[in-house]
């Protein structure tokens, strides 16, 4: 062991409390960067090996039926290389177990070996084509519910109940995300999956020899929108409803919105903590050359080149950082895990498991390395070029001269402790700010964590408590005429129904195109609202259009302009309407439209797609059932239900969420305020040691220490907020979605927890110090090394 490795170790021990702080920041960075990212990577292989052993498809398309020898045409259009077809459609399930009406989307098999998006076997058999009242059911519903092979489950389809059995438990590529139509969150209880052979689904809608969807997937090279624009072309006669790709699929599109933001999160997270470590490394390293200039001099006078100093404090650093990433990549895989299993509760994949991936673990360690080499370049510059006879001499004392509260006559007033200590921190502004904005950094960990809670929060408390007032939401199975309002209205326990008319749309502005479903709607109902961002609600006009501000924003276009609008079902009309207001909203792409005016849009015979229910106190369980069991009702839906499962959710990820944020936060902030403490010590030893002399007191030494560093740990936390703020601010930016779109929502508890957490931090890193401050022997301090 060469003597430079040996001091190296030696000043390692001595600076151990500063080198730990150091390492746990570096492992905190190293942690976030392998287990966000890590987990990023792995969803994004397991997902990719899906879809690639599943055949998941390209584009999707539903119609109103079509024979199934049109399923040739479909695949001669150029560019298709396989197609399947299937009858599929949403129905009632019979649940005694639950309190609130269940349903399923019902799709058809064929030949499971052949189908596009094939499908996963958990348990069972696979249901064949030809068998008669036999179903598989999709894992997560299964489960909830506890059915198991060869269980009885109830369903009701246009009227016929049917009592099927249980076969086979499975998942599919496309039903990843399972949600129920209209709603945000899953409800694995009241709504599953329910596959059946395609002869006896056919013969329950109707649909022998036809097909009510098709999906298909595409040669290489082949160019979708064409794709899409001919097959649309072809289904046209046959009531089709408009062809989509990937990234409109819903289960894709969720899980797409969520890798987008775990890859953003695990970006920015990580960037903050090396920045931090560069800071904290550079501070360590200068305040250390400066206590051994004569010791950099004996050695270059022993002959030891500039290199050689240079590296040995390269190496220094070089330690904490590796030690610190060892940590951080155990802990990392750990989370990974921990990370996965959580996504497993929401997304289904056929085996999801964490993979830490060579090249993740190499950049992870290589921006580590080049955070240390960039924090210890500043005290590496000031050590190598010391000439030995300087550096032999002791360090010229810095000039001072009256602080700004001399200058403006105020420090009469004030204590002399308090003058020391604002002296203190005005004579050396470039430490005093590097501390606070590192300070700053923990806060905004905090309020960039948080701030996507308070604005989900937000969001769904408008969305389900401002906009959407109704008890129930009703989707029938078929278009029909609005008198349904009536039959509803009777239904003991109604009180108030408000149907509505939904079409799908597809809006063009030049050579830019969007597609939408428009909401018809009469002006007088008041249990759907159109609101803004603010929570301003917006009256519906009785002419033009209100589309949603990431929809204007998409096609470029503002109130006043006029947009063509395709319709996707019936004879496909092309209509030109006025934008008359364009509303921030923060779910999905919406537009809405006066009834009336949408039927004329349209054209054909009025009808309408569901209704809004308002139902009397205590009645909602038992008007529920009585929809659910109507032969036209497809779907039974409870806004406050979809609100409780959110809350459920967000609870329990809110809980893991604080505690891992509140452990990066104090990481940083324990960590630059040690430090900042531990160097003030060092440098002021001898003063706060002549003033113990003199007659002060263990607690009046202590004060004159930390209260420097609590005045910028104060100064720091509202930089901290308004960083957050910034960081917030460009997340919320970057996390804009078609799902949705967190809004820039901090609340006022949420900066005052962030401050909370931070003057913690900065109590128990005093408490170590402190604790070091009493052990002071007076007589080595004092001695002079002159």
């Amino acid at each position: 062991m060469t003597p430079l490795t040996k001091k190296m170790f030696r000043d390692l021990w001595h600076h151990r409390g500063q080198m730990i702080s150091i390492a746990a920041v570096v492992a905190t960075a190293i942690m976030t960067v392998l287990s966000m990212r890590g987990v990023y990577e792995s969803l994004v292989t397991s997902r990719d090996a899906y879809y690639e052993t599943s055949k998941f498809p390209d584009v999707w398309v539903q119609l109103e039926r079509a024979p199934e020898s049109l399923r040739k045409q479909i695949a001669e259009i150029p560019g298709v290389a396989s197609v399947d077809t299937r009858v599929s459609f949403l129905a009632t399930i019979n649940l005694d177990q639950i309190e609130k009406p269940a349903s399923g989307l019902f799709v058809s098999i064929d030949n499971p070996d052949a189908m596009l998006g094939r499908l996963h076997l958990r348990s069972g058999r696979f249901v064949r084509k030809w068998d008669r009242d036999k179903v598989m059911l999709s894992e997560k519903f299964a489960i909830t519910n506890s059915f198991e092979e060869g269980d009885s489950i109830e369903v009701v389809i246009n009227g016929q109940l049917r009592a099927m059995e249980v076969v086979g438990v499975a998942i599919s590529p496309e039903h990843m995300y399972i949600v129920p139509p209209g709603s945000f969150f899953p409800d694995n209880e009241a709504f599953g999956i329910v596959w059946m052979g395609r002869q006896t689904l056919s013969a329950l809608d109707n649909m022998e020899s036809a097909f009510s969807e098709a999906v298909l997937t595409l040669q290489a090279g082949a160019v979708e929108e064409q794709v899409k624009a001919d097959l649309d072309e072809l289904l046209k006669p046959y009531g089709g409803r408009g062809s989509y790709g990937r990234p409109m699929q819903i289960s894709h599109q969720y899980l797409e919105n969520e890798l987008k933001q775990n890859k953003t999160m695990g970006t920015a997270i990580p960037a903050v903590f090396l920045a931090v470590v560069a800071f904290l490394l550079n501070i360590v390293l200068r305040r250390l050359i400066s206590t051994q200039r004569q010791e950099i001099a004996v050695l270059k006078a022993f002959g030891y080149s500039n290199a050689d100093i240079g590296r040995f404090y390269f190496q220094f650093s070089l330690v904490a950082v590796l030690v610190g990433a060892l940590v951080g990549l155990f802990v990392g895989v750990w989370l990974g895990d921990v990370m996965i299993e959580m996504y497993k509760e929401f997304f289904v994949f056929p085996n999801l498991q964490y993979k830490l991936s060579g090249s993740l673990l190499f950049f992870a360690l290589l921006v580590s390395i080049l955070a240390a080499t960039v924090g210890a370049l500043g005290g590496v510059r000031n050590a190598v070029p010391l000439p030995p006879a300087e550096a032999m001499r002791p360090q010229a004392p810095a000039r001072f001269h009256p602080g700004i509260f001399e200058r403006m006559g105020l420090g009469t007033y004030l204590s002399a402790a308090t003058r020391m200590v604002l002296r203190n921190i005005e004579r050396r502004p470039m430490k005093s700010i590097l501390s606070a904005l590192g300070v700053s950094f923990s806060v905004a960990i905090l309020i960039i964590g948080l701030f996507m809670f308070d604005g989900v929060e937000y969001m769904m408390n408008l969305q389900f408590n401002v906009a959407q007032r109704e008890d129930i939401s009703i989707s029938f199975n078929r278009p029909l005429t609005p008198d349904v309002e009536l039959d509803i209205l009777r239904i003991p326990g109604v009180a108030v129904a408000e149907p509505f008319r939904m079409v799908p749309a597809r809006f063009h502005s030049g050579h830019l195109k969007k597609e939408a479903g428009i909401t018809g709607r009469s002006v007088a109902h008041e249990l759907q609202r159109i609101i803004t961002a603010d929570g301003d609600i917006i009256p519906l006009p009785l002419s033009g259009i209100v589309i949603s501000k990431f929809m204007a924003d998409h096609l470029q276009v503002r109130r006043g302009d006029r947009v063509s609008v395709e319709i996707l079902e019936g004879r496909r009309p092309w209509r030109e309407v006025e934008i008359v207001e364009v509303v921030e909203d923060f779910m999905g792409v919406s537009a809405y439209m006066e009834i009336g005016q949408l039927h004329r849009l349209v054209g054909g015979a009025r009808s309408v797609s569901g209704a809004n229910v308002k139902v009397a106190l205590g009645q909602q369980e038992k008007v529920s059932r009585t929809l659910s069991d109507l032969p036209a009702v497809a779907g039974v839906a409870s806004p406050r239900s979809t609100y409780e499962i959110f809350q459920k959710q967000m609870s329990e990820g809110l809980f893991i969420g604080i505690f891992f944020l509140i452990g990066f936060s104090s990481v940083i902030a324990v960590s630059v305020i040690y430090n900042g403490a531990r160097i003030s010590l060092s440098e002021r030893g001898r003063e706060l040691a002549s003033l113990r002399v003199l007659g002060f007191s263990k607690r009046e030494v202590a004060v004159l220490l930390f209260a420097e560093q609590g005045i910028i740990t104060f100064l720091a936390i509202p930089i901290g907020w308004y960083i957050g703020y910034l960081l917030s601010q460009a997340i919320a930016l970057s996390l804009i979605t078609e799902s949705y779109r967190i809004p820039l929502m901090i609340n006022f508890d949420t900066y005052v927890y962030a401050a909370g957490i931070t003057l913690i931090a900065a109590i128990g890193s005093s408490w170590l110090v402190r604790r070091r401050l009493d052990r002071y022997d007076l007589i080595s301090v004092l001695k002079t090394r002159d």
